[in-house]
């Protein structure tokens, strides 16, 4: 379990194919200086585990599905993620709760500088739209952010909008992101089990 909260800026050092996946090597001193195997970190809002650490970096497997269904299927050896450990228990949920279970992918759509902030249009795919609500939260590349405006329910191209102080904008990699760049999304976890529930109630009657 995590937070959105981004800890570091780390760099994908090392690509190797692995069956049909990939194993990533990750530089980021912060979590690997106590890493140990088998613990969980969340690159870029994609929860994986370590299979190995330096003082200084650590190795991940990535399988094909999370590929297929991320961003990660587009880094290279010099790109920036994301990095958030596991958050311990006791700690304060400084974010909102994020599972690293990435939904789908966003591409940055229009980029709106201000003037100590910076606003992000980001497309939602049409099976995310129903659970993305101005004023709720939402994972981006990891990072727990506030809805700060959403496209109407019959609009043809759904779409969410958030406003990133100066703090995110140096502290994680959305500070440079461009129109056109591809970022993880997840949703708010409250929001898929409401929208489960009234499924099998629309499907069962009474049940």
């Amino acid at each position: 379990m995590f937070t959105g909260i981004i800890e570091e800026i780390g760099e994908i050092t090392a690509i190797t194919p692995s069956g049909d996946g990939w194993r990533l090597t990750v530089r980021a001193p912060g979590a690997a200086s106590d890493a140990v195997h088998g613990e969980s970190i969340a690159v870029s809002g994609v929860c994986l585990t370590v299979v190995g650490s330096t003082a200084d970096t650590f190795d991940t497997d990535v399988m094909k599905q999370t590929l297929d269904v991320s961003a990660l299927a587009s880094v290279e050896v010099g790109t920036r993620v994301n990095i958030e450990k596991a958050m311990p228990v006791g700690a304060r949920l400084g974010g909102h709760i994020v599972q690293g279970h990435v939904d789908g992918t966003g591409e940055v759509l229009e980029v709106r500088p201000g003037d100590q902030w910076r606003v992000l249009r980001i497309s939602l795919p049409a099976d995310l739209a129903p659970l993305v609500v101005d004023k709720g939260s939402i994972t981006v590349a990891g990072t727990s952010l506030t809805v700060s405006a959403v496209s109407a329910p019959d609009a043809t191209a759904a779409w969410f909008e958030v406003s990133l102080i100066p703090e995110t904008l140096t502290a994680t990699i959305l500070g440079a992101l461009a129109v056109g760049d591809r970022v993880n999304l997840e949703t708010d976890i409250l929001a898929r089990h409401v929208e489960r529930l009234l499924a099998f109630r629309s499907e069962g009657g009474s049940r």
